[in-house]
Order: C-alpha cells, then structure tokens, then sequence
C-alpha cells in the first residue's frame, strides 16, 4: 500500500498552510491569547448570547470576558471548505477523503488554530451551517466539553457542567459529573472487533493529526532556535546534548507522521491506536524538549513553545488518548493470538 501524498494531497495541504498563516499567523495568535486574557477588549464585550440546540449553548464569553472565537475566521475555514472536506459533492461538499482531512488537520495543529474544529468538521453532514463555518458545533467528549460557552450547538448531555481552568488558555473546557459506566468498553463474544463508535474513531485521528502538525512546529522551532542561539562564541546546535533532542525530535515526529497517515488510508482501529499514542508522544514530549532547547525563555509568555505543550496536553484527554488507545491495542494483539 503506498502512503505517499499525491501532488494534490501535496497543493491541497500547502493550500490549507497558506490559508492558516495569512488569517491566523503569530499575531492574531497573540491578539486571541490577549482577549482570552481580558486585556484587549478590541473584539467587543460579549454581552450578546448565542443560539443552543441538542443540549444547550452559552452565552459566548472567556474567562477574562472577551470573544476568543473569530468567527469571521470560522466562517473562512467554511468557505475553503475545510468542515466540508469530507462531505461528498452532491451535499454541497469538497468529495474529498480521510486521508486529506487529516492533512488538514495537521495544519490546524501547527498554528494552534483555536475552536472545536473536529466537531464542527463531523457536524457538518447534519447540523445546518456546520459546513459553511456559520454554526460552531462541540459536542461531549467523555466527562469534558470544549468551548461550551461560544458554542450554537451542543451535541450530548451537558447538564450539570461546571466550568474548569484550562491549562491551555485557547481551550476552554467544561467538566461534566459522572455518569456511571466504564470509558471503554470490550467488544461482546461475537461482535465485529471493529463495532465502535465511528465518530470516536475520527475524534481520535483528527486529533493525532493536530498532535502531528504541533509537533513539527516545535522541531522546526527548536531547530531555528539551535543554529541562531549562541553561547560561549558558538550556536547552541553545535553542543551535543542539544543535537540530541533535536534528533529525539525529529525520530519521534517522523514515526508519528508515517502511523497518522497510514492510519488515514486504513481507517483500521488498531492503526488509530497506535498512531494517536505516538502523536501524543511526539506533540508532549517535542514541546518539552523544545522547552529545554530554549531553556527559560520558552517559559516565558512572550515565547509560543509553551502553547504548544499546554494545548498538546489538553488534546490527550479526548476521546482515544492513553490508556484507551493501549487497550485497544491489547485487545487487537489478543485477538491475534487467540
């Protein structure tokens, strides 16, 4: 099977990174953290609600009380037609498939494109102006939803969710109680290995695929910041402890990406699995290392790298991080053994 991108795949991504970097490039990334923050009230208050349906909405506001999601950008990533990548032709669609959502979504995660993008994007067969960018869709994701407040649609039961404080200040999140029931459930004797929820499955793809694109900003950045850095008279690239994380780096960003995109072409949920759990590990342990390549100033709120870290730690709690993608997994070689 060749898991080589064609050169459409090729200008399709490019097409997307283009996109990406005019609309929301590092200073509408710092503009948004400074709203998120309440020390820029340029985008308005937020006195204004939204509509909810299936489960509720809010009333649009961040913690420091300014808009967070632009939706003229949402409305943009709607007319290129990134939620309706998927949708076929006829609906109204692009006709593309999985393999190029997840180049996509890999693009989102190199710019920390802010929003529930994945929700919207599976929302947009069914929910009215999911597709075009003019409804924001979330949905439940285990016990935590994501950007409740500036969502018009809520898919699940958000009752009794209360707020949290989100390590990464672009993601909003909402915890919900507990419902009983175990988080991952072992297919029944005689049911197909592959009975899950389909909608799971892409939930943890996309999301492997925004670890992906994270991760290999934060090589990049690394890299630039090792050969330009000096100490003692000399870039920091040359010391060979540095070499060493940035080749960590790469080697686990590489091995990522060949699992995300094979995974897109099989849709297999084993394949799934095992590429959410190197993507989580490239996008965590890149930034940290990345992190360390900057040494204290990548702490700073000034530096980006942080970002990266904070919003990869928030993506390894929805649905398939962790322990459910090494269940899986276990389940799979089991049943090859039985």
């Amino acid at each position: 099977m060749d898991f080589r991108l064609t050169d459409d795949q090729r200008a399709l991504r490019q097409g997307v990174r283009d996109l990406l970097e005019g609309r929301f490039g590092r200073e509408a990334l710092r503009a948004t953290l400074d709203r998120a923050d309440g020390t820029d009230t340029a985008g308005g208050s937020a006195d204004g609600g939204s509509a909810t349906g299936a489960g509720g909405g809010g009333v649009g506001r961040s913690a420091g009380g300014g808009r967070v999601l632009d939706r003229e950008l949402w409305r943009a990533l709607g007319a290129a037609g990134f939620f309706a990548l998927r949708l076929p032709e006829a609906a109204g669609g692009v006709g593309l498939g999985l393999p190029e959502a997840v180049l996509a979504f890999e693009e989102a995660g190199r710019v920390l494109l802010p929003g529930p993008l994945i929700a919207t994007h599976l929302a947009a067969g069914t929910v009215p102006g999911a597709a075009t960018g003019e409804t924001v869709v979330t949905a439940v994701d285990g016990g935590l939803v994501e950007w409740l407040d500036e969502a018009d649609i809520v898919l699940g039961d958000i009752a009794g969710a209360e707020p949290l404080a989100p390590v990464d200040p672009l993601t909003p999140l909402h915890r919900l109680p507990a419902r009983g029931g175990p988080p991952h459930r072992s297919p029944a004797p005689g049911e197909p290995r592959d009975a899950r929820t389909p909608d799971r499955l892409l939930v943890s793809l996309l999301t492997a695929a925004e670890q992906l694109g994270s991760a290999a900003r934060t090589c990049e950045t690394a890299v630039q910041h090792a050969r330009t850095r000096e100490q003692f008279g000399r870039p920091i690239g040359a010391f060979q402890a540095v070499q060493h994380l940035c080749a960590d780096m790469l080697a686990r960003l590489e091995t990522a990406r060949a699992a995300v995109y094979a995974a897109s072409v099989t849709a297999d949920p084993a394949d799934v699995a095992a590429a959410r759990l190197l993507a989580d590990e490239a996008a965590v342990r890149g930034a940290r290392d990345c992190l360390q390549v900057h040494g204290g100033m990548g702490f700073t709120w000034e530096s980006d790298v942080h970002l990266h870290l904070k919003r990869a730690w928030t993506r390894t709690h929805r649905a398939g991080g962790g322990t459910q993608s090494e269940e899986e997994l276990a389940e799979d070689l089991l049943a090859g053994t039985a």
